[in-house]
């Protein structure tokens, strides 16, 4: 099943069980379309090149709430994993807690870029992570 935005059911859980103070890395896993689908408009561009494209608008967005990425990197293929699943490329970003992400995702300036990624992925994973946590 393909997956590229999140789930209101899923996100509520994740918010649930997430501690707000401690920060929060998350994990992106990405799947490229070849070529980017608006629902809005017809851009003529990969979907790397609209992923690109959204990670530049959305810089501001990220940094508004004191998060970073700290790494992104291309994905050359799984060891462990179902024999179909394959990734693109990874990016982990840090967020201050959960209620920064939230505040990121819930800002006016991050709806007006997210179409861009969406456009851009024909499936991804984002995956919540906590710090040096057993």
């Amino acid at each position: 099943m393909n997956a590229v935005n999140p789930a209101p059911e899923q996100l509520k859980k994740v918010l649930a069980d997430t501690p707000k103070d401690q920060p929060v890395v998350m994990l992106n896993l990405l799947r490229f379309r070849d070529k980017a689908d608006y629902a809005d408009e017809s851009g003529d561009r990969s979907g790397r090149e609209a992923y690109q494209l959204y990670m530049r608008e959305a810089a501001a967005c990220v940094s508004a709430v004191g998060a970073e990425v700290i790494w992104s990197g291309r994905s050359v293929g799984s060891l462990i994993a179902p024999p179909d699943e394959s990734w693109d490329q990874v990016l982990l970003v840090r967020y201050p807690s959960i209620d920064a992400f939230m505040a990121m995702i819930e800002s006016a300036e991050y709806k007006g870029v997210v179409k861009h990624r969406t456009a851009a992925l024909s499936d991804s994973r984002l995956v919540a992570n906590l710090e040096g946590q057993r």
